[in-house]
């Protein structure tokens, strides 16, 4: 049995319908393409997935078909993170109810806590809600960073699982992989750092290039789990212009307009979300040309 939370995890996308209201077909279809493809857990209702413009209802909804499709097949890590700690304890709650396995709950932002501050706050989550908790650290979206010895004495607190690491620092990386117990897991955040994360010690990445791809995100951790490198190198480098073209905006604008042209889903936002400029759409389509993926497959 694999380690829940290890392996390639999806951020999943949220498909609306034109109209702006969530499309929930597509929810359950876009999990089960997921599953099918080989992927090793699903993450809905995280930044990828729009989350700060959903409402509570319609993240618990998300979360629902997610599970519903899962059918205990995958771990589903659901976001629920926030700057106040209270709100985050209620937010996770509900996604327990919903049938989710553990929570991916970001640092707070904006009000910068010390590292005193992320002790308490991920110590009342694992108290409140008694899920597996994976810490979410991204300083450029947060403002506040996980440094290596905060996150050993998180690593401490009962239900704190993992680290979805996505500061792109890759010695920080390196020392934390370094430094944390073997029974804790370290996740990439950046799809393009998966290998060089996995060299050191990670355990795989929640992805973002993997809504596109699931069966080559999942195939390139398994090879370097196997210690395939050689192989996992060959396959990375190939989907590496796909996982540096989403970012050439904002995500999940990028994906979100791939997947479109993939006919996966309408290409719908939520404000400020808005689609891409033409220049960035026209590097979307050749990327997808180049790679030869028709559907969501590569040929």
């Amino acid at each position: 049995m694999r380690t829940r939370f290890t392996g390639c995890g999806t951020a999943l996308v949220t498909p609306f319908r034109r109209d702006g209201s969530l499309d929930e077909a597509a929810v359950s279809r876009l999990a089960k393409r997921q599953i099918d493809a080989g992927i090793h857990f699903l993450v809905p209702c995280g930044t990828t997935g729009e989350v700060p413009t959903l409402t509570d209802a319609e993240q618990v909804r998300v979360v629902e078909l997610v599970v519903k499709e899962a059918k205990g097949r995958v771990p589903v890590l659901a976001g629920a993170g926030g700057y106040n700690t209270r709100e985050v304890i209620e937010a996770g709650r509900r996604m327990r109810a919903a049938g989710a396995d553990g929570l991916l709950s970001v640092t707070p932002y904006y009000n910068k806590p010390t590292p005193e501050g992320l002790f308490q706050h991920y110590s009342a989550i694992s108290d409140g809600v008694g899920l597996p908790i994976v810490v979410y650290n991204v300083p450029g979206r947060t403002g506040v960073n996980v440094d290596p010895a905060t996150l050993v004495r998180l690593a401490t607190i009962p239900n704190v699982v993992a680290v979805k690491e996505a500061s792109g620092n890759v010695t920080q990386m390196c020392e934390i992989c370094a430094s944390v117990s073997d029974d804790f897991s370290v996740l990439s955040g950046d799809d393009a750092l998966t290998l060089p994360l996995m060299a050191v010690g990670g355990r795989g990445i929640i992805s973002v290039a993997s809504n596109e791809i699931p069966a080559e995100m999942s195939q390139i951790v398994e090879l370097a789990e196997r210690g395939d490198f050689a192989a996992a190198r060959a396959l990375h480098q190939r989907m590496l212009p796909l996982m540096q073209v989403n970012f050439i905006e904002s995500n999940p604008i990028p994906v979100k307009s791939a997947m479109a042209s993939l006919g996966l889903l309408e290409e719908v936002y939520r404000l400020p979300m808005v689609p891409p400029r033409p220049a960035s759409k026209q590097k979307i389509e050749a990327v997808l040309q180049s790679l030869g993926i028709r559907g969501g497959v590569i040929a």
